[in-house]
């Protein structure tokens, strides 16, 4: 008897019916922890401190600053600049920040699905596209007002959480 696809999908239905969607509330509550996670991070790299999220540095405009209300598509393509950027510095310090980031997008987009917001993917960023040469230019100063930007972004999208942001 040849069944196909009909008789797997009936012989995993009990398996099926039994798996439980994640609380949306978790989902929240560990989006809320891996941002804390990360401004952690960065707070334990001592020369991060040396520069306020607010200070305009010649060169480096294209790195986002601080948005006043964020929906889940804007937090997501906020993250993915500075994902792009950090994963183009060579540091170490920053590799694990690269990598909870995303992880943190993951986390943005299931919020986003249980609320049915369609969010755009973001691969290719086209404004760094002259990334390489600020990098070759500043690598340092590149890294400081990154991750001093990425945490003042953090803390205001934690405090959005809050409000349950629109998409």
């Amino acid at each position: 008897m040849h069944c196909g696809r009909l008789c797997q999908f009936l012989w995993l239905w009990p398996y099926l019916s039994y798996v439980q969607a994640v609380p949306i509330r978790k989902v929240q509550d560990d989006t809320k922890t891996l941002i804390k996670t990360i401004v952690t991070r960065i707070n334990d790299i001592s020369h991060t401190q040396s520069v306020s999220s607010k200070q305009r540095v010649t060169g480096l405009d294209f790195i986002p600053g601080l948005h006043p209300v964020l929906s889940l598509s804007k937090m997501d393509q906020t993250l993915a600049v500075y994902q792009q950027i950090l994963t183009s510095l060579p540091s170490q310090n920053v590799m694990q920040i690269s990598n909870d980031l995303e992880n943190l997008r993951d986390l943005l987009r299931l919020l986003a699905s249980s609320k049915s917001c369609p969010l755009p993917q973001t691969s290719g960023l086209e404004t760094l596209e002259s990334l390489d040469g600020v990098l070759e230019a500043s690598l340092y100063s590149t890294e400081v007002v990154a991750l001093s930007r990425l945490q003042g972004s953090l803390q205001g999208m934690l405090r959005q959480l809050d409000f349950s942001p629109r998409c």
